[in-house]
């Protein structure tokens, strides 16, 4: 098969990884790529979210499978427009991509299917917004309803907090279109997973689940940002009952997706709280986690191809998917100020020493090649060193193993990355 993989980050590293092993594979471009995605196919400058060049390089180059990344792409309609050009695509409409697209759509469709999430609140101007928040009181969320590449969540721990947020995204459009309305939800408790699966209509098919970091600081303090690290499986969640929470939060929501005429084919990424009250959705995403997709597909024992391409073509109840029973961590390395304003053009050396420890992987994000050929940061999240082991400590020590071995004076990471899920399974 011919595929092109559609994305730039650690993600998109590990899915071109996982690709490269197939047997299945012919040829792979990668647009626009990184470093590390040059070294299993062909990288091609063009944007993700470029979808009329998207389309014309998956028709030059005889594409047989196009797999999306990222969300922008799938919300800027990629997969409609492969769909018009007779392309396959391993990906949701723009219709079915509203469920990450749109916090308050996602919030409908929980209702319309019965699917547990936290009451809610959608909001078009900041005053009732801003009245809401001071009769409700905190600890309190507020949601940017549009995209918002992960920052635009805000636990409010006091409603001055929440009235902050409230502010930064309606009035001062702090991120732009996608505050300009934003949804205002109970602050659950309890642990958060990532649960994964492939999905064509009404067919659910589970790929696994991992426990994101998601706060920039250890002890879960600081800002929200994309991600900051992972372990998988989560402690204490088994296949059992990664099972039980598809019936409950994804499997539904197919059926109401086709029963509205927008049937969703893609990775759906459920986030959840496990409450006292039992598991309930936080929210839908429509791709693989950044950086759980990469503590998953490390443990991918089985060929990721066909499983994609049924997705594609609807057949998805033949799809072969095995993991080993190894545990993984994975652990960001961003550049100092993120995710504020990340320092760019530090140079990075150590990649090569770190990638040859055992069971260690290192994939490339906000990375680029300087005019001399040197890796140096551009971006944010820049690298995400990963390792498995028979155990979630001889995994997580081989992970901090390999973040050792990397020079770059720019690095923040945090070391607390598997700490909780150590304790709960001791």
């Amino acid at each position: 098969m011919r595929v092109l993989l559609v994305g730039s980050g650690g993600r998109e590293h590990a899915m071109a990884e996982a690709i490269a092993r197939s047997p299945r594979l012919e040829a792979l471009f990668i647009a626009p790529g990184n470093p590390g995605t040059a070294a299993l196919g062909t990288n091609v400058a063009i944007a993700a979210d470029d979808v009329p060049a998207l389309v014309a390089l998956a028709r030059a180059e005889r594409i047989d499978l196009v797999v999306p990344g990222p969300e922008a792409p799938l919300v800027a309609g990629l997969a409609d427009a492969c769909a018009q050009a007779g392309i396959p695509c391993a990906g949701p409409s723009r219709a079915a991509a509203e469920l990450e697209g749109s916090k308050s759509f996602t919030k409908e469709i929980c209702d319309a299917a019965s699917i547990p999430t936290a009451r809610w609140e959608r909001f078009d101007a900041a005053a009732p917004a801003l009245d809401f928040v001071r009769r409700r009181g905190a600890p309190i969320v507020i949601k940017a309803d549009g995209l918002a590449a992960g920052k635009g969540v805000v636990v409010a721990q006091t409603v001055a907090e929440a009235e902050e947020a409230i502010r930064a995204m309606m009035d001062d459009a702090a991120l732009g279109e996608a505050g300009r309305s934003v949804v205002i939800e109970e602050c659950l408790t309890g642990d958060e997973i990532s649960l994964f699966a492939f999905c064509a209509d009404d067919t659910a098919v589970l790929i696994g689940a991992a426990q994101d970091h998601k706060r920039i600081g250890e002890g879960d303090t600081g800002p929200n940002t994309g991600g900051m690290g992972a372990v998988s499986p989560p402690a204490g969640f088994d296949r059992a009952r990664q099972e039980a929470a598809l019936d409950l939060l994804v499997r539904p929501m197919l059926a109401e997706m086709v029963r509205r005429g927008t049937p969703f084919r893609g990775v759906i990424f459920a986030g959840l709280m496990l409450t006292e009250d039992g598991p309930k959705l936080i929210e839908y995403n429509v791709r693989f986690g950044d950086p759980e997709a990469q503590a998953l597909l490390i443990r991918l024992q089985s060929d990721l191809l066909p499983a994609l391409a049924s997705v594609a073509d609807g057949t998805l109840d033949a799809a072969d998917i095995r993991f080993s029973d190894d545990h993984s961590v994975s652990i960001v390395l961003a550049a100092r100020g993120y995710p504020g304003r990340p320092a760019a053009g530090g140079v990075i050396a150590g990649l090569e020493q770190a990638g040859a420890l055992p069971g260690v992987h290192v994939f490339h994000a906000g990375t680029r090649r300087d005019d001399q050929g040197r890796i140096v940061a551009a971006g944010g999240r820049v690298l995400t060193v990963c390792a498995t082991g028979p155990t979630l400590a001889q995994a997580r020590a081989r992970a901090y193993d390999g973040v050792a071995a990397i020079r770059w004076d720019d690095a923040v990471w945090r070391r607390d990355i598997g700490e909780r899920a150590l304790r709960a399974s001791s």
